[in-house]
């Protein structure tokens, strides 16, 4: 063998092992990889779930909560040496509670055996406490879970003598902005607080003639109608022809008016002249005193005559037609209901006219029987039309005494000008009544408030963060709105333009999902 072969060998051997070192190298590292990237072991599992409330940020918290594993009941399931718990929150019942099903080497274990508490922070409230009692198979929690469910959780249990720890945080309806965003969006942060409220009653009615200025045209004697010159909407003034009404009854009582002034001239005559006699010392007093009754007696029955044709509206009429009778308008107005026409037999007691005047008409408005102690004569009231875009003000003028057997409501007036004649009636309106001022303890704005998951919210500012905050509500005008329950004194929340941040939320949760 050469020289040049030797060493050709030589190098030959040197790259195989080379070689052989570099695969033994790569299988190494695999091995390191693989064990690096193995499950950790139940113990180590639980012990990253138990940590501290101030290692969890930001978007780790949401990641954790995805990894935690599920539980039988598809709770959060936290385990400790052989020790388990199950979180769940239930929307069984009218109002969502936790639930805590405890375990002991996967099997479940009397919740009696367990006493569990549950420390809850949520952005803005000072930490809640909450103990449980056992029911059924589970533990459930001495008060309710409120919305949004978004919180920090701290839980302790003790088991056998044995104290075990577990922590986790769950985030929903929060989104974060800075000033800056703010800023350019208008958004404006507003405190909550206490508020004057001018309460408000929205009511339905209805508008209806002014009865203090509407009159029903009666006829008042029998008779066959001659003529007609009046039709229903007509402009009317008072004193204005309407019917002419042939009626033996008016002519009978004109009858009765003439023959009264002849017996009362008749009268008179006598009586002068017995009083003369009388003072000539030529006829007894007796027969003065007898024609002086006669005269008082005469005067007496034609003043009975004349008014008996007053009380009708009617004059003497011509001597030679006492039959006719004309029917005039008693007021100013429209005629606004016609039951007349030529050659119909009247009856003397039927309505045949209505004339009113529209000038002012009536609004009248139902009120149930828990609002009747909230309406007052003097309380200013809106009025809008259902119909079409109008709308006037007014005031009470008439509360209803009673409230009905059936309908178990009582009514108010409204006088409402109407110059302009928009108002008609018999149109359904809506009546927004303004009750008394009141100072309420805990207020938002108007502008604060959104509509989320069938509910009115307001989302409440902590730092940078916002959170949904549903609410309810009270008593309410066109700039507040008092708060029950959901915000506490002093929270600051989104008001105008609150709805961006609504819209910033439903980015996140879009982004979220996908």
């Amino acid at each position: 063998m050469t020289i040049h072969s030797k060493i050709k060998s030589t190098l030959s051997s040197k790259q195989s092992l080379l070689i052989i070192i570099v695969i033994l190298i790569g299988i190494i590292l695999g091995n390191l990889i693989l064990q690096s990237n193995k499950p950790k072991s139940g113990e180590e599992e639980s012990s990253e779930q138990s940590t501290t409330h101030e290692e969890l940020d930001g978007h780790q918290h949401e990641e954790q909560a995805k990894e935690l594993p599920k539980g039988p009941h598809a709770g959060k399931i936290f385990t400790q040496n052989s020790y388990g718990l199950e979180v769940v929150i239930s929307n069984q019942k009218s109002t969502p509670e936790f639930r805590v099903y405890t375990y002991e080497d996967g099997k479940l274990l009397d919740p009696a055996t367990s006493n569990v508490t549950f420390t809850v922070n949520r952005l803005g409230r000072h930490p809640e406490k909450l103990s449980f009692v056992k029911e059924a198979d589970y533990l459930k929690s001495n008060s309710a879970v409120e919305e949004p469910h978004s919180f920090k959780v701290s839980i302790d249990s003790e088991h056998n003598g044995k104290h075990y720890q577990f922590a986790y945080e769950q985030v929903e309806g929060r989104v974060t902005m800075t000033d800056r965003q703010l800023t350019l969006n208008g958004v404006e942060i507003l405190t909550a607080g206490p508020a004057r409220i001018k309460t408000t009653l929205n009511l339905m009615g209805e508008i209806k003639l002014n009865a203090d200025k509407s009159v029903r045209v009666v006829p008042r004697l029998n008779g066959i109608v001659e003529s007609v010159s009046a039709n229903a909407g007509d402009k009317v003034h008072k004193g204005q022809l309407l019917v002419v009404v042939s009626s033996q009854g008016i002519a009978d009582q004109r009858s009765d008016l003439m023959a009264a002034q002849k017996r009362l001239d008749l009268a008179r005559v006598t009586y002068e002249r017995e009083k003369k006699l009388w003072e000539e010392k030529i006829s007894a007093e007796q027969d003065y005193l007898q024609e002086k009754q006669d005269l008082q007696e005469a005067e007496i029955s034609l003043q009975r005559a004349k008014q008996k044709l007053q009380s009708i509206g009617a004059g003497l009429g011509a001597s030679n037609n006492l039959t006719r009778y004309e029917i005039k308008s008693p007021i100013d107005g429209v005629i606004t209901d016609k039951q007349i026409s030529a050659g119909q037999v009247l009856n003397g007691d039927e309505s045949i006219f209505v004339v009113a005047d529209l000038s002012t008409l009536w609004a009248e408005m139902t009120i149930y029987a828990k609002d009747v102690n909230a309406v007052k004569v003097g309380q200013k009231v809106t009025v809008r039309a259902t119909a079409f875009e109008a709308q006037t003000t007014g005031t009470v003028a008439y509360v209803g005494a009673l409230v009905g057997e059936q309908s178990r409501t009582a009514m108010a007036r409204v006088v409402l000008k109407n110059a302009d004649k928009v108002w008609l009636p018999g149109l359904p309106v809506n009546i927004e009544l303004q009750a008394d001022e009141v100072e309420v303890p805990l207020a938002v704005s108007v502008e604060g408030l959104q509509s989320m998951d069938e509910g009115k919210v307001v989302f409440g500012r902590y730092g940078d963060l916002f959170e949904v905050r549903p609410l309810t509500l009270g008593r309410g005008d066109d700039k507040y709105v008092e708060v029950l329950s959901g915000l506490n004194a002093g929270e600051k929340y989104a008001a105008q333009n609150s709805y961006l941040v609504k819209a910033e939320l439903g980015k996140a949760s879009a982004t979220h999902d996908d």
